[in-house]
């Protein structure tokens, strides 16, 4: 099994964050190369589509904690070469601001190195992070 861990401190309350990253169909404004996110139902099993170009990742909220500031999803169909794949995203208070950890562990491919996809994905992780960053604190 293979695992992903990519965090980020923010100036920002953690409720701020969590606000951004709790919206479900809100990637469009915090992860860079998201063309379009379409959530289809509610709660717990929504699924939402991701448009990144000519590929399109489909993703259920399998967890949501509003209190934990905690939620998690699986990819239910895409182009990644793996199966099993379920990230979480926790926002932690941390002093004036907060910490998000965003972790994935997802089972690959026969025959696919963890080396060939894991570092384009935690870059992906890493840069939504960024981004989400520089919307809050500027």
């Amino acid at each position: 099994m293979a695992k992903i861990e990519v965090s980020e401190e923010y100036g920002a309350s953690a409720d701020a964050v969590w606000q951004h990253i709790a919206d479900f169909g809100g990637l469009t404004d915090w992860m860079p190369g998201v063309e379009s996110c379409e959530v289809e139902g509610e709660g717990l099993g929504a699924v939402r589509s991701v448009v990144l170009g000519p590929m399109t990742i489909k993703e259920r909220l399998e967890s949501f904690d509003a209190a934990a500031r905690r939620l998690s999803y699986s990819i239910v169909e895409g182009p990644l070469p793996a199966e099993n794949y379920l990230a979480t995203i926790v926002v932690s208070e941390q002093g004036d601001g907060c910490r998000v950890d965003w972790s994935a562990t997802f089972d690959l491919a026969e025959g696919i190195d963890e080396a060939a996809i894991g570092p384009a994905v935690a870059g992906g992780y890493s840069g939504a992070l960024a981004k989400l960053k520089t919307n809050l604190e500027g």
